[in-house]
């Protein structure tokens, strides 16, 4: 069966299950955590930043409140967390968008960041075009990745995952993300996100049946990649 060619314009949400989309913030903060440790400079206070694939918008307020940015944007395809987002943003200059294209947003920016977004996009050759263009020369895209067809846990994932989400999934590997952006122009590096913290168990998880599951998931299988804008 042939792979859908794009994915919708808009949904209301990523998630059919509304419990499942409220806990997702609090879920990813120890590795939004990581991701802006192990990837920012200290001081970002003059620098933008863009957040594509934000849902409900806690990497940008969580980012701010440790490392205080001069502006940012975050874009998705999800209305309701889009507009939830902006409810919850309080004081911090961030924008929230409903959009599918980082160029739309019509700025360029310092830095980039997804969480698990890539392996919802049918063409990574176009997202590489698509970040580069809202890109400053030299700037960076940081991307975290753990469902990727090279990861221990992705064939039990991707029926698990496929049972919730509004959208298709897709089955890249790592070198087909490099491949795609290294063809867009930009230097390609990675790194395994190593999460910097204790990791809460889950006695029963579909997702980690066994502790050590989880943590070849985050030592190993959980990837950041960093692609470098070239001029």
């Amino acid at each position: 069966m042939a792979r859908p060619l794009s994915r919708p314009s808009t949904i209301a949400t990523w998630n059919r299950n509304p419990a499942d989309e409220e806990a997702m913030g609090a879920v990813h903060a120890p590795i939004w955590r990581r991701m802006a440790e192990v990837s920012l400079p200290h001081d970002i206070s003059t620098s933008t930043v863009l957040d594509y694939g934000c849902n409900q918008g806690g990497f940008l307020r969580l980012l701010y409140d440790s490392h205080s940015f001069k502006s940012a944007v975050g874009i998705d395809i999800a209305r309701e967390s889009v507009a939830r987002a902006e409810l919850l943003k309080g004081h911090r200059p961030i924008e929230y968008k409903v959009a599918d294209t980082a160029a739309s947003v019509g700025r360029v920016f310092d830095y980039a960041f997804s969480h698990e977004v890539i392996y919802l996009l049918p063409d990574l050759a176009a997202h590489a075009r698509d970040v580069k263009a809202a890109l400053q020369p030299g700037a960076s895209y940081v991307a975290a990745m753990g469902c990727h067809t090279d990861s221990s846990v992705w064939p039990r994932w991707r029926k698990l995952i496929a049972e919730t989400s509004s959208i298709p999934l897709y089955d890249h590997s790592l070198e087909d993300v490099s491949k795609a952006f290294a063809g867009a122009g930009f230097t390609v590096s990675v790194r395994p996100l190593a999460l910097d913290a204790f990791m809460q168990v889950t006695i029963g998880s579909a997702y980690f049946p066994k502790i050590v599951d989880q943590l070849r998931y985050y030592t190993t299988d959980k990837v950041l990649f960093r692609f470098v804008r070239q001029p």
